[in-house]
């Protein structure tokens, strides 16, 4: 083995410990945290670096089992450029999350109904919206509820907007923009988002 194998390797072990160290860290806190506000969590979901949660008075932000959130920049090495942040920001809003997701810089903004299945991919820097925003604007239209069903992935720099659904098994290319429903078992992409083929 050369000198420059042994010093890699050397700090490929460091920068594994660091990552599990801030991870350990990071849970104990979030966890807490989430707990005091009135946000439920099932087990063993893990938090690479430190997720954003914000919930107003009266919202439910449910959380199921076995749930990835990587905010940390180098937790997914495709690059995540900011952390997740999941937010529920009307007193009616509900955002439910089920089992083994993945999500990697993703931004969930929900004022009435996000709901997310089990096993959904969701790539590096994605953003979930049931909402335009900005509600005080004559421009913004009112949010509308948002389900994303079993088993989709969604590529890396993905937008889904408001009153979208996305069938089971679908997969969402990278850098698409979901305005309209898209059915089960197919790949689309593009913005707008369309089917390009059937699985």
């Amino acid at each position: 083995m050369d000198i420059y194998n042994f010093y890699n390797g050397f700090y490929n072990v460091l920068e594994t410990t660091y990552l599990k160290i801030n991870t350990i860290y990071w849970n104990f806190l979030i966890k807490i945290g989430l707990k005091i506000r009135g946000v439920i969590v099932g087990n063993n979901c893990v938090f690479f670096g430190y997720t954003k949660f914000k919930k107003a008075n009266s919202a439910q932000i449910i959380i199921g089992n076995k749930n990835i959130f990587r905010s940390f920049s180098t937790s997914n090495l495709i690059g995540i450029n900011r952390p997740c942040i999941i937010s529920a920001l009307d007193k009616n809003a509900v955002i439910t999350i089920g089992n083994n997701n993945g999500f990697s810089g993703t931004v969930i903004g929900c004022f009435k109904e996000i709901y997310i299945g089990n096993n959904v991919k969701c790539g590096a820097n994605t953003l979930i919206t049931d909402s335009d925003w900005h509600l005080d604007d004559s421009r913004s239209g009112i949010p509308s509820a948002i389900n994303i069903e079993d088993n989709v992935w969604l590529g890396v720099n993905v937008t889904v907007l408001k009153g979208v659904t996305i069938g089971k098994n679908t997969i969402i290319g990278a850098g698409s923009v979901v305005v309209k429903n898209i059915p089960p078992n197919c790949v689309a992409a593009g913005n707008p988002c369309k089917v390009i083929k059937l699985l």
